[in-house]
């Protein structure tokens, strides 16, 4: 009888063919080995505490600490000898440990398990890229603020449904987005201060029966505290999915602030322009200026929404305590980490870079009726309407504005009185745009003295 092909229908068994199979789905050294220096870090402090234990000689705890010191380096210097056949970082830097350290090396593992050593060194990741990550927030928040300053008087219309609804100033507008991103930080802290648990020594699900000292690991890998359960302590990975959800909802920010630039740097806005260091041209129509950069932090934002939706599927039908399904937790999370610090330094470059037509900006501000609330508020001032009422014969006012084909500040006085016949001249001096913004002087509105005020206060909370 003729040798069935190899994984020919995974015949007779499997028949020779799964192993190079199974090797290339359990490997996730390519992924994991990220993790190198929180697995050093941990192994260290775990190597440290089995010493002051006693339940390893120092002399054995010398002989493997000043092993991953060597590994380490190898690493960082590119001189590690990474072996697929050793499946992950963790397999890797034992084995190597064993080539330096000898006999040694293998009592590292005594009371730990993969289970509590890949759960520490990933807590260990998040709340690092939680760091960074921050530090990249608040520097595209000084970037808004800056700009912001700058731009405090600056009338541009603001809109709701994507139709001029009432004039702000482009600060004002800015520091929408730097309140944004100070919860985006918030987020992040409440995740980082959830993550700051330490899984080390839990072992595989239930702890062990050596005279480990848990305080003590967590002390020294700044952990808030050791996780007060085993089974938890190993199979949780809700600090992965709170890094994902915050990371998730930081992109919808920088993706709503993306569209605006893709809007506003149209021709038919023409608000801002960017150089063609955050630009590309066509490779057919020469007068294009693209705003790729705008639009590929617009596009990534999927990404970011794409990352949690995996972990949330790898993890929803898990019992506990671990399965190798968890083996998938972390490429979805170093993704999002990657993108969103990418996108967080590309919207500060734009930030930067962006060039503003204030001109443009202040006569689409004054076009739509955009005063209209200003009659209205008028009204009820000085004529003591009700706002309703109010409301309704500025309505009216404005499409006797749009019959005659001019604003409500040209609109004669004469043509007011017929609508409204208290109506007197005094009412033009709130119909400017520039009057419009300078009343707006309530808490967080858009008046450029509150603007300043806002900046100020902003700076204090967030730099």
């Amino acid at each position: 009888m003729s040798k069935p092909p190899k994984n020919a229908a995974w015949g007779g068994r499997f028949a020779l063919g799964p192993s190079e199979i199974m090797q290339k789905i359990n490997v996730s050294l390519d992924i994991d080995k990220r993790l190198y220096a929180q697995d050093i870090a941990a192994s260290l402090a775990h190597a440290a505490m089995l010493a002051r234990r006693k339940i390893i000689s120092p002399e054995d705890g010398e002989a493997i600490a000043r092993g991953l010191v060597q590994i380490k380096n190898e690493i960082e210097t590119g001189l590690f000898p990474f072996r697929a056949e050793h499946e992950d970082i963790h397999l890797n830097i034992e084995a190597r440990l064993a080539e330096i350290a000898g006999p040694a090396a293998g009592r590292l593992h005594t009371a730990r398990s993969r289970n509590d050593q890949v759960a520490t060194d990933f807590r260990l990741w998040v709340r690092d890229a939680v760091d960074r990550l921050d530090a990249r927030t608040r520097d595209l928040q000084a970037a808004l603020l800056d700009r912001a300053e700058r731009h405090a008087a600056t009338i541009m219309p603001g809109f709701t449904h994507m139709q001029p609804a009432q004039p702000v100033t482009f600060g004002h507008h800015l520091m929408a987005y730097v309140e944004m991103l100070g919860r985006d930080r918030g987020r992040f802290k409440d995740c980082r201060a959830r993550a700051n648990e330490s899984p080390l020594g839990a072992a595989a699900l239930a702890g062990t029966s050596f005279p480990i000292d848990r305080d003590a690991t967590a002390r020294d890998l700044g952990f808030d505290r050791p996780a007060a359960n085993s089974m938890d302590a190993v199979s949780d990975r809700d600090f992965a999915l709170e890094f994902l959800a915050a990371a998730a909802i930081a992109g919808l920010h920088l993706s709503r602030f993306a569209e605006e630039i893709v809007l506003w740097s149209a021709p038919n806005f023409g608000f801002v322009a960017l150089s063609d260091a955050f630009t590309t041209g066509s490779s057919i129509m020469p007068q294009k200026r693209n705003p790729d950069a705008a639009e590929l932090v617009r596009a990534k934002t999927g990404r970011l929404n794409g990352d949690l939706v995996v972990l949330l599927t790898v993890m929803k039908g898990l019992a506990l305590t671990y399965a190798k399904d968890l083996q998938e937790d972390k490429a979805p999370v170093f993704d999002a980490a990657d993108t969103l610090e990418l996108c967080l330094a590309a919207t500060a470059g734009m930030v930067l870079d962006l060039r503003v037509d204030e001109a443009a900006m202040r006569a689409a501000a004054a076009a739509g009726f955009s005063t209209a609330t200003d009659l209205a508020d008028w009204l009820v001032r000085v004529l003591d309407l009700p706002f309703r009422e109010a409301h309704h014969r500025a309505g009216a006012l404005v499409k006797r504005a749009e019959t005659l084909g001019c604003d409500l500040a040209g609109l004669p006085l004469a043509e007011m009185q017929k609508v409204e016949p208290r109506v007197t001249a005094d009412v033009f001096a709130v119909l400017s745009v520039e009057k419009s913004v300078a009343s707006r002087a309530s808490f967080g509105g858009t008046a450029p003295a509150e603007v300043r005020k806002a900046i100020a206060a902003a700076r204090k909370r967030f730099l």
